[in-house]
């Protein structure tokens, strides 16, 4: 059925890097605007970055916008986000999400993954 799926997350030291994928079963992803969004214990969720599903225009919050990129790759279905220079603060669980725009609204009207732990820690 329709679904999203993330992998890639782990345990990471900072300064390290991970790269995050978002794959699509049971639709077009391509058609999709893509967001990743992730949420820490005790905080709200942020929008870390979403890639929209018309020009590839890109959005990305201040505190990854130096560190993070946001690509697709259309053959195998899936979208990724390029981690790097990570630190502390960044450990969450991270999600992806597909809407007709970014931002990816909330379920059931923005569908979403099941999400991904990163844990950014010496």
């Amino acid at each position: 059925q329709v679904q999203l799926v993330e992998s890639g997350g782990g345990l990471v030291q900072p300064g390290g890097s991970l790269r995050l994928s978002c794959r699509a079963s049971g639709f077009t992803l391509a058609n999709y605007a893509v967001g990743w969004i992730r949420q820490a214990p005790g905080k709200e969720r942020e929008a870390v970055f979403c890639i929209s599903r018309s020009d590839g225009s890109t959005v990305a919050a201040d505190s990854v916008r130096d560190r993070f990129t946001i690509s697709r790759d259309n053959a195998k279905n899936t979208v990724y986000l390029q981690m790097t220079s990570l630190k502390p603060e960044d450990t969450a669980v991270y999600y992806c999400a597909a809407d007709q725009f970014c931002p990816p609204r909330d379920y059931p009207r923005g569908s979403w993954g099941p999400g991904t732990q990163v844990t950014v820690s010496s």
